[in-house]
Formats: structure tokens, C-alpha cells, sequence
């Protein structure tokens, strides 16, 4: 069973002619729900809609385009979509030339269920055809009936010469691949993104020297299986490979990606990581369940044994890696005692950090049909006791690091704290010291003071350094 939207879907025939609003100047407003992928597309979406004259505004009471980036990973963030969606029927009211758009992955796999419950939405776009935007509003603009345009194919090439508004000053998204080709059983994404597209070296490259260009100083890569790059590609390249590439950009001074799947997690890849020095010593190794039973119905590719011999292989070539994971509790089926051997996982791990959910069904996937489902009841006690488990563990490692020096990349000032700044290890650990905001951008010593969950409160115990080559300590 394919959700609605799915694979094949029609593309509609969209008219070009430009339409022009009356008043000078439009606004657009992005709500972005979900995850790195969503916030990459989003400014893929705002790069677009620039180029049509709008520009950005904070209050969505104002916008001219409002569009919603949807996440369909789990049943709660599609639930969100439509409560927001019922806010959004006052302001179409109230102003009707606004242009209301659902993006992302939800938009792929309920197309239908949003026209039906939402008649007042223009536009309905699938994740991998954001190249039909610019048509799909000027067809808005001169919509006449209630039939919103729709575009969702999940077969459809994404073209490279799509426009992006960088969001963040000192870092960037660049995708690597788009899609997935695991299907496993309890996910949407392959339904929602179709098949992996791994984009060509070169352009990745010149992606990435681009925004170093424009004061980037740091990327991610983003796949749903970054392990996989290349697979799909003609040329011998695989994702060691590649992050060999990017390390010699002048100007960058730190690659971090995500994610990683461990059946694909190569012992090159981890050599890449711990021998090129751009390469943040951070992995994040989704886990899901400790259980092989659980992880074989799954449809995971690996036992829990492999993927613990990957983490010490990690560990070996990396002693300061950082290992972050997503877990998943109440799959259909787990027992109490399966239950147990996640939790003994996480004891026998010790992850820096883990996103930890409680499983839901998602229509189309194969766990759906799945019978023995956990009771709610039981999935949220799991989660609040798995929770705790992790929360002391990684509150241990972090306080473990207290008195250490760490390298920190500023990102910019606290929100809560003006007077302080806030920015990142090369492990990924947050750290909060006093600064201004002259050391945005810059790698600083600072020395950790205090440990919580999130990470530190420290103070500056060196000069700002601005290399394009770092030590790679914590």
C-alpha cells in the first residue's frame, strides 16, 4: 500500500505568466516543522519566493505567501499541521489574496485529506517538486474555484539550479542525497521523499565553496542515509570519499552530517572521520531498538552486536567521539523483556545524547498492519523510563568534562543571556560563555565550568583563532 500522493503522482500543468500584487511590496512567512531535511527545503522555498519579490516577515498575521514545511515521520507533528491549518482559515478570511501553501512531507502522503479538510489552501507541493513553486503561485494568484494546485511526484528528478535565503550566519545545509531506499517498516520517508538521488560530487563541492563565500564557516550534510551517498551515482565515489573532497575547501572550518545508518557504516567512514581534520568527531547512529527480534522486524539490516563492534571501532579511532542516537519504544510486538535490552544498550553505550519516541502507526508502512500493538499506556512508561536512564547518562559524560578546554565555534549571542555568547564543539556540546559578538564566527578556547544536560557554562581561556583547519579536540 503506497499513501496517497505517492510514487507516480501527476504533475500538474502549470501556467508561467507573472502575476503582480497591487500592493509594492508582499511578505511571506515559513513555518518549518520537523527536521534538518525541512529546514533545508525551507530555505530552498524562501529562495524562490524572493526571487518573486517577497520578502520575509515575523508576523504570519501580515504575510502575503504563508507556507507550512510538514514533517510525517510520526503521527503527532501531522496532527499539528492541521490544528494549524484551522488557524490559518481566520486569516484567509480576513484577507483573501493571502496565497496559503502545505509543503513537505505531509503534503505527499495526505494531498487529498488537506484539499478535503482544508479547502482554503492554494497550493499542496511534495518534497521533491519545489522546482514547480514559482508556477504553482502565480496559479494561485489566479485561482477561480476551490481546486488547490497540486504537485506531488515522488519520482521526479530535483534539479540543481534551485535559488536558496541562507537562514543561519555561520553555518549551512547542503544535501547529499535526497530519498531513501530502506523502507523500513515503520517509516514514511521513502513514501514521502521516493527514491535516493545522490547529487554529484562536483556540485556538492561547489555548493559548500559557495556558501564559505558568503561567510559560512561550518556545513552539515544531510541524507536520510549519508552512508549510502554515491551508491546510485556512475562515478566511484562513495562518502568518504566525498568528505575527503570537502576537507580541502579553503576557508571551512568544520563538516559535520547526519544521519547515519548502521547497516552502511563503513570502517573507511570512520577512518575518514578520524584522519581529516574539518571532520567533527560526532556520529549520530540511529539505534531504534537494543533487541535484535525487534530491530529484524524492523526491517533494520544489522543486530544490536553490529552495531555496538561499530560504536568501539568509533570509539578506537575517535577516544572524544560523541555518539547520539534516535531510539524508538512501544514498536508493535515488543515485550517487556525486548523493552530491557534497550535499556541495557543504552547502559552498555552510553550515548552523549539520544531522541528518544514512542512509536506510531504511520498508514502505508508495513508496521501499520502489525499486529500485538503496545498499549499507550506501556509506551509511555517506557519512554519516561528510558528518559531518565539516558538523562543521567548523559548528564555523567558532561560533567565528566568539567575543568576540560573545548574548541568552540560562536555562533552568535544567547538569546537569554545578551552579555554571553552560545556555539558548538566539534562533538556538538553546547557552550554558553561571556563574549560579544565579535567572536561570531570565530573558534575559541573555553575552559567548561559547569555541566548540564545541553551542555556547559564555561569562560574564554585563549585568543579567538580563525583557521580553516582545527585540532579536533572535543
Amino acid at each position: 500500500m503506497v499513501p496517497e500522493g505517492g510514487r507516480g503522482s501527476k504533475v500538474v500543468e502549470l501556467p508561467v505568466q507573472c502575476y503582480t500584487h497591487p500592493r509594492m511590496t508582499r511578505y511571506y512567512f515559513i513555518d518549518t516543522m520537523g527536521c534538518q531535511m525541512n529546514e533545508r527545503d525551507s530555505e530552498t522555498v524562501a529562495g524562490i519566493v524572493e526571487q518573486l519579490g517577497y520578502r520575509p516577515t515575523d508576523d504570519r498575521d501580515q504575510a502575503d505567501f504563508i507556507a507550512l514545511n510538514t514533517c510525517a515521520v510520526r503521527a503527532k507533528p501531522q496532527h499539528k499541521l492541521f490544528s494549524k491549518l484551522g488557524e490559518l482559515r481566520r486569516i484567509k478570511e480576513q484577507r483573501p489574496h493571502t496565497i496559503i501553501a502545505v509543503l513537505g512531507c505531509v503534503a505527499q502522503v495526505a494531498a487529498q485529506e488537506i484539499a478535503q479538510r482544508a479547502p482554503y489552501v492554494d497550493i499542496i507541493i511534495g518534497p521533491r517538486n519545489y522546482s514547480h513553486l514559482t508556477r504553482a503561485i502565480t496559479a494561485a494568484q489566479a485561482r477561480a474555484d476551490n481546486n488547490p494546485v497540486i504537485v506531488t511526484d515522488t519520482a521526479e528528478v530535483i534539479p540543481e539550479e534551485l535559488p536558496a535565503a541562507r537562514i543561519a550566519p555561520i553555518s549551512s545545509y547542503v544535501n547529499v542525497t535526497y530519498g531513501c531506499n530502506n523502507f523500513c517498516a515503520y517509516c514514511i520517508v521513502p513514501y514521502a521523499r521516493g527514491r535516493q538521488q545522490s547529487r554529484a560530487p562536483e556540485q556538492i563541492v561547489s555548493e559548500v565553496e559557495q556558501a564559505v563565500a558568503t561567510g559560512r564557516q561550518e556545513v552539515t550534510l544531510l541524507g536520510q542515509n549519508v552512508n549510502s551517498y554515491g551508491e546510485d551515482l556512475p562515478a566511484g565515489c562513495d562518502f568518504a570519499d566525498l568528505l575527503t573532497e570537502l576537507n580541502r575547501v579553503a576557508g571551512l572550518k568544520r563538516i559535520r552530517f547526519t544521519t547515519s545508518h548502521p547497516k552502511d557504516l563503513s570502517l573507511k567512514l570512520l577512518d575518514a572521520m578520524a584522519e581529516l581534520p574539518k571532520v567533527c568527531e560526532h556520529l549520530h547512529l540511529p539505534i531504534q531498538s537494543g533487541d535484535d527480534q525487534v530491530l529484524e522486524r524492523m526491517g533494520r539490516g544489522y543486530t544490536y552486536e553490529h552495531y555496538r563492534r561499530l560504536i568501539e571501532a568509533a570509539r578506537e579511532r575517535m577516544p572524544q567521539v560523541s555518539i547520539t542516537a534516535d531510539v524508538m519504544v512501544g514498536f508493535p510486538g515488543e515485550t517487556e523483556a525486548q523493552f530491557g535490552n534497550t535499556l541495557r544498550a543504552f547502559r552498555e553505550i552510553r550515548f552523549d545524547q539520544a531522541f528518544m519516541f514512542k512509536y506510531s502507526d504511520r498508514p502505508g508502512t508495513r508496521a501499520a498492519q502489525m499486529e500485538s500493538k503496545v498499549p499507550e499506556k506501556v509506551k509511555q512508561q517506557r519512554l519516561e523510563q528510558l528518559i531518565a536512564c539516558q538523562n543521567e547518562i548523559g548528564h555523567q559524560i558532561n560533567k565528566e568534562l568539567v575543568g576540560a578546554t573545548l574548541e568552540v565555534l560562536v555562533e552568535g549571542r544567547d538569546a537569554k543571556s545578551p552579555e554571553k555568547v552560545r556555539g558548538r564543539t566539534g562533538t556538538n556540546k553546547i557552550v554558553i560563555f561571556p563574549g560579544g559578538s565579535d567572536l561570531q564566527g570565530q573558534i575559541v578556547e573555553v575552559k567548561a565550568k559547569q555541566a548540564f544536560l545541553w551542555g556547559f557554562l564555561g569562560e574564554a581561556v585563549g585568543e579567538a583563532w580563525d583557521q580553516s583547519i582545527g585540532s579536533n579536540a572535543y
